[in-house]
């Protein structure tokens, strides 16, 4: 069970989790809710400071989504949520609002984006997919692919309607992504990435032979050779010296005093393990 104090947080989640009920085996919660929910898979191990707090839910959707009598729009308003219109895409992209509350939690969809990013001359931005706007992102098939599930329900602390079987990213692919898209994050991003990677690695820091396997027989061969070479790269490419990155991330995991060197170190060196 994941042992904190934001029960709105989970409330919340736990709201989302009932609209998504009938999609639950197709979609893949990814961001930082995924790696909120690694406390809850088996191969875990406890630690004695909270994970990262996030307003977002990001959830991962095929490009194919097929309906289940109400489409997701259908559901999620008829859970208490509305919609936020953003930018000027077609379809636009969207925010998925809870109403009650007021505490500003929302959800995203997303979707893999194949191809050129620009199509007739217009960014490819977005999908329209079982009745919400999905963007579209680069990598984003990697999180869908191989997924691990792990319970919400009262049981884990979470007030849903019922038990769910709720799927996330496997660590591998979660790690890859995230070191894959590194470049074209914003720098708050940045930081916030390298903490989500220091972390993941050691929530599952006695499991790191399963992440290996993994990273060798589902994530690695669904890259192309140069994305394989990025990643073999990140210990030393990413994690090798002290960026401004590196020094917001250490600044954000508060109460923790642990140093940007020490956050690099532990980053370097299970991401060496994985990826060998």
């Amino acid at each position: 069970m994941i042992q904190d104090d934001t029960r709105d947080d989970l409330k919340n989640f736990a709201s989302l989790v009932d609209a998504l009920s009938p999609w639950l085996e197709q979609m893949v919660i990814i961001g930082g809710w995924a790696h909120r929910l690694y406390r809850l898979h088996h191969f875990a191990q406890p630690l004695d400071y909270e994970p990262l707090a996030t307003f977002d839910t990001d959830v991962a959707v095929p490009v194919e989504l097929p309906r289940r009598g109400e489409d997701i729009r259908e559901r999620l308003v008829a859970n208490g949520f509305t919609e936020e219109l953003l930018g000027e895409t077609r379809p636009p992209a969207i925010h998925y609002r809870l109403i009650a509350g007021g505490t500003g939690f929302y959800a995203e969809f997303l979707t893999p984006l194949v191809g050129s990013a620009n199509k007739g001359g217009k960014r490819d931005a977005t999908a329209s997919i079982a009745g919400v706007s999905a963007q579209k992102l680069r990598h984003l098939e990697l999180l869908l692919a191989t997924p691990w599930q792990v319970e919400i329900g009262p049981a884990t602390g979470f007030p849903t309607a019922g038990s769910y079987q709720v799927q996330i990213p496997n660590p591998a692919a979660f790690l890859a992504q995230k070191i894959l898209i590194h470049e074209r994050r914003e720098p708050g991003d940045r930081a916030k990435d390298l903490l989500y990677l220091h972390d993941t690695i050691e929530v599952f820091g006695s499991a790191l032979p399963e992440l290996q396997k993994l990273w060798r027989e589902s994530v690695r061969p669904l890259l192309s050779a140069k994305a394989v070479r990025s990643v073999e790269a990140a210990p030393k490419t990413l994690f090798g010296e002290v960026t401004n990155a590196a020094r917001e991330a250490a600044r954000m995991a508060a109460g923790r005093n642990i140093s940007s060197a020490q956050l690099l170190e532990t980053c370097e060196v299970g991401l060496s393990t994985i990826l060998s």
